[in-house]
C-alpha cells in the first residue's frame, strides 16, 4: 500500500519549515491564512506557478494564474494524461514526509529480528499479544533467516489489559531478541509474563512507542512501513496477502 493510501495519518509529523508569508502573493496567503502549509513552489505551464501545500492532512497542489490574482486547487494533467502534480508533491511534502517519519521510527525502542547486516530492514508496531503480528513473523522467516531482512519490532500495548507489560517484558529481557524469538515461535502456547512492576527506563521506552504510533494515527497492529525497491516508504496495516510478501521483504 503506498505511504499516502495510509495518510492523512502522518502530513502532521513534517516539520520541513513553511514558505514564510511575506515571500507568497497575495492570493496564495489567502489560502494559507485558511489553514494552507505551504512546503515549495515549482514551475507549472503555460504561466502558472504551482505550490505543494498541506491542508487538513492532504497534500494539495495549487496553481498561480499569470495575474497572480488568483489560484486554482487540484492536479494539473497534460494531454498525454500525464500528472503534472504527482512528482512536485512527492518531491516536497511526501518524500520530506518519508524520511521524517523513518528517521522517527530508527530512534524508537525497537527489537531486532534478524541480521544487522541484512540488506533490507523493515519497521512494524508490534503487539505481543496480536495474531497477526505473529502471522507476518511466520511469514517473513524465509527472508530473515536467508539473512535478507531484518525485522524491527516496535514494541507497544493495545490489544489486552496485559499487552503493555508483555511488552515491557521483552524490552526488559537480557536478550530482548532472543525472547521476542521464543514467543513468537512459540505462538498460541508462548509463556511470556507480564510484567507487574516495569523499570522507569523501560516504561520510558514503552511510552515512546506507544507516542509514535498515537501520533501517525495508527490504531491497529501490525502496522507495517517498508522501503520499495525505489526507496520510497510503503505501508502495510495487518498481516500481508501473500502476494503482498515479494513488494515488502524483497526477492527471496
Amino acid at each position: 500500500m503506498r505511504l499516502t493510501a495510509l495518510l492523512p495519518l502522518s502530513l502532521a509529523l513534517l516539520a520541513a519549515p513553511a514558505l514564510q508569508a511575506e515571500e507568497l502573493p497575495k492570493a496564495v496567503q489567502q489560502l494559507q491564512a485558511k489553514g494552507a502549509v505551504i512546503k515549495g513552489s515549482f514551475d507549472a505551464p503555460n504561466g502558472l506557478r504551482g505550490y505543494a501545500a498541506e491542508y487538513q492532512n492532504n497534500a494539495l497542489a495549487l496553481y498561480l494564474t499569470p495575474d497572480g490574482k488568483h489560484v486554482l486547487v487540484g492536479n494539473l494533467f497534460d494531454e498525454q494524461g500525464k500528472d503534472l502534480s504527482a512528482e512536485p508533491l512527492e518531491k516536497l511534502v511526501y518524500a520530506p514526509m518519508s524520511k521524517e517519519i523513518w528517521a522517527k521510527m530508527e530512534k524508537t525502542a525497537w527489537i531486532a529480528d534478524g541480521r544487522d547486516d541484512a540488506p533490507r530492514k523493515v519497521y512494524l508496531f508490534s503487539d505481543p499479544n496480536c495474531p497477526y503480528c505473529n502471522m507476518f513473523w511466520e511469514q517473513a522467516r524465509p527472508w530473515v533467516e536467508s539473512g535478507k531482512v531484518q525485522l524491527r519490532h516496535i514494541m507497544v500495548g493495545i490489544i489486552r489489559e496485559d499487552s503493555p507489560g508483555k511488552s515491557a517484558a521483552l524490552l526488559a529481557a537480557q536478550d530482548p531478541a532472543k525472547a521476542l524469538h521464543a514467543h513468537e515461535k512459540a505462538g498460541k502456547a508462548s509463556t511470556l509474563t507480564a510484567l507487574k512492576q516495569v523499570p522507569p527506563a523501560v516504561q520510558q521506552k514503552l511510552a515512546a512507542n506507544m507516542a509514535l504510533m498515537e501520533e501517525m494515527g495508527l490504531q491497529a497492529t501490525p502496522a507495517i512501513f517498508y522501503q520499495d525497491d525505489q526507496g520510497q516508504l510503503q505501508s502495510q496495516q495487518g498481516a500481508p496477502r501473500p502476494e503482498m510478501l515479494g513488494k515488502i521483504l524483497g526477492k527471496r
